[in-house]
């Protein structure tokens, strides 16, 4: 007999013990609810069970810019090479690389004299307007007429040319938008505009070659330059629109939690349309103005009790000096 009540004993402080610690637990963990009913939150589904802290979204409808990233090289919209109307010897050269001409200015004078004959000098002229882009022939070199005596460009007015993949080219067409980065200048962002498209597609490359113009003349855009381009394509519009990362899938079912007036959730199954860079349309499901929760939705279910910090946390709910947001007591609140 004194061995079975020794026994109840034991039992009994080890109970008490047990309740003291979740209590102790369960108060840091719902400082809210307060008083040994908050303590219990959670446990067990005693006292109105846990609360979880989530971000949200508010859905709303929004255009996606569709896009295709590519390669482009920057280039003169006019350029001419240069060539002499007879060989012979470059005795002459009035231009040096980066000057500027007009059309119909001398650029070199050819001496076509052989040995035993002698000829007129022969003037090289410039067929456009601009500035030379490539050293000219140096004084003494045999030419022939055949041979570029330089090229001519106009800087002024430059494009980008780019080649777009196949399974893109239904959608090109002039007019569309397009942002262009320099490998000089990788932070600034120049504004282009499709001007032509290729009517043919480049068997080899399977791509299909745009023209854009520069919305804006800019002198740091030199010809030759190494160009990558965002061109935009085709605009989604009409739907909500929500962060991506708030879905919830289960097999083939795809899920939105958001959030109620009385702070619990409610599981939305919901049908999805287009996404673009983290962002995703939701056909049907959910409405516009709901509150979408995009951070924390993992541990949630229909109906659970939730606290939205997506400003942060109100200043009644952060844990007191010493103590942390996680299950123990001074873990850091990680």
């Amino acid at each position: 007999m004194k061995k079975n009540l020794k026994t109840l004993i034991i039992v009994l402080v080890l109970l008490i013990v047990t309740a003291g610690i979740v209590f102790f637990l369960m108060k840091g963990k719902d400082k809210k609810k307060g008083g040994f009913g908050g303590g219990w939150g959670g446990f067990g589904g005693f006292g109105g069970g846990q609360t979880y802290s989530i971000k949200t979204y508010e859905a709303s409808k929004s255009v996606l810019h569709d896009y295709v990233m590519t390669n482009g090289e920057v280039e003169c919209k006019n350029s001419a090479q240069v060539f002499p109307s007879i060989g012979g010897k470059v005795v002459e050269v009035k231009v040096s690389l980066g000057s500027k001409v007009s059309k119909g200015d001398v650029i070199a004078k050819i001496d076509p004299s052989t040995a035993g004959s002698y000829y007129t000098l022969s003037s090289v002229t410039a067929p456009i307007s601009g500035s030379i882009l490539q050293a000219p022939s140096k004084v003494g070199n045999q030419v022939a007429a055949s041979t570029i005596i330089t090229t001519i460009g106009d800087i002024e007015n430059l494009q980008c040319t780019a080649k777009i993949p196949e399974r893109f080219v239904a959608a090109l067409k002039p007019g569309l938008k397009a942002e262009v980065t320099l490998e000089a200048y990788p932070e600034v962002v120049f504004k282009a505009t499709v001007r032509d498209v290729s009517p043919v597609l480049d068997s080899a490359t399977r791509t299909k070659s745009v023209v854009l113009d520069f919305d804006k003349i800019d002198e740091r855009i030199n010809a030759g330059m190494f160009a990558r381009v965002k061109l935009y394509t085709v605009n989604h519009t009409g739907e909500l629109v929500v962060p991506e990362k708030a879905l919830v899938t289960n097999n083939d079912d795809k899920y939105i939690f958001t959030v109620n007036d009385d702070d619990t959730v409610t599981k939305n199954m919901v049908t999805v349309g287009k996404s673009v860079d983290g962002m995703i349309q939701v056909l049907t499901g959910i409405k516009a103005g709901d509150k979408v929760v995009n951070e924390g939705m993992l541990q949630l279910f229909d109906g659970a009790k939730i606290r939205d910090i997506t400003n942060g946390m109100p200043a009644d709910e952060k844990p007191a000096f010493g103590e942390g947001k996680g299950d123990f007591p001074g873990n850091g609140g990680k």
